[in-house]
């Protein structure tokens, strides 16, 4: 398997993970626990770090306002322990995925799928300069098979997600301007949803386009330009590389079966309308 055919397997199983988020369930159940709105989502994905601040959740989520995450971190840590939050987040999880993904999850092929994402989680060297990695490393394995599958796939997310702002910062894009330049290529939120859920205003938006403008990476028109996709595609070359060295333990076969399922997967989330509608671009999910 090679890099390419790694990052694309990377990002079309991770609907595994991001569903989560999103599942009416996460809100309601986070919400009896005293964590509301936004402030559940900077306290479950950070829980695992520990009590942390407001800048290191920034800084480790990179694309979001550090204004509205100081909303959140570290008043959530008044309201509930990192343990505890990390703990109901694997239980929405175990309860959550199998109503969701319905008799898939009993078939051979699920299981098959589970161990080798596993063993390609497994496969992560070490946690060097990969802090969300790192720190999901350390949570136990749960037992059941779909939560199984969702802790491999967050930690091959996290992996590659950390690998991804080291290339941001290379490429000198700050968490505003990846953001846009993600944005405008059509392969992540559509616009309104990722200034509304990353926090950032118009007037700030406005000054990130005429700070990519000025490096020749956006138009006249607040289009990506040429340059822009480039750049993109360098930062996705780059990502890929650095996300890759787990997935060297499967073969092109392994990767051809767990391209499939995360194919029905996919599916199945659509069909259940899980995801907030115009929340993604017209290329959501693509690699460049």
């Amino acid at each position: 398997m090679d890099e390419f055919t790694a990052g694309q397997l990377c990002r079309a199983i991770n609907t595994v993970h991001s569903v989560s988020y999103f599942l009416p369930d996460t809100a309601e159940r986070f919400a009896a626990l005293g964590l509301e709105g936004r402030t559940a989502y900077f306290a479950a994905r950070s829980a695992p770090m520990g009590a942390v601040s407001a800048r290191t959740v920034a800084a480790t989520f990179y694309n979001f306002n550090p204004d509205l995450v100081a909303q959140s971190i570290p008043a959530a840590w008044e309201i509930a322990s990192p343990q505890t939050v990390t703990a109901l987040r694997y239980e929405i999880v175990e309860d959550n995925l199998p109503r969701l993904l319905g008799d898939l999850v009993d078939t051979d092929r699920f299981r098959r799928v589970t161990a080798l994402l596993r063993k390609a989680a497994d496969a992560i060297p070490d946690g060097d300069g990969r802090p969300l990695y790192a720190a999901h490393a350390e949570i136990p394995w749960p037992e059941s098979t779909p939560a199984q599958l969702w802790h491999a796939v967050t930690l091959l997310r996290e992996y590659r997600g950390d690998g991804h702002i080291a290339a941001l910062i290379t490429h000198e894009l700050s968490g505003l301007e990846a953001l846009i330049t993600h944005t405008l290529a059509g392969i992540g939120f559509s616009v309104d949803f990722a200034k509304a859920l990353r926090g950032w205003s118009d007037d700030q938006w406005n000054a990130g386009l005429a700070s990519l403008a000025e490096r020749g990476l956006v138009d006249g028109n607040g289009e990506l330009a040429p340059a822009g996709f480039e750049l993109r595609s360098q930062i996705e070359d780059l990502t890929d590389q650095l996300g890759y060295r787990p997935w060297r333990v499967l073969t092109d076969a392994d990767g051809a079966e767990i391209a499939a399922l995360a194919g029905e997967i996919n599916a199945r989330v659509q069909a259940a309308n899980v995801f907030p509608a115009g929340a993604f671009g017209p290329r959501y999910g693509q690699d460049r």
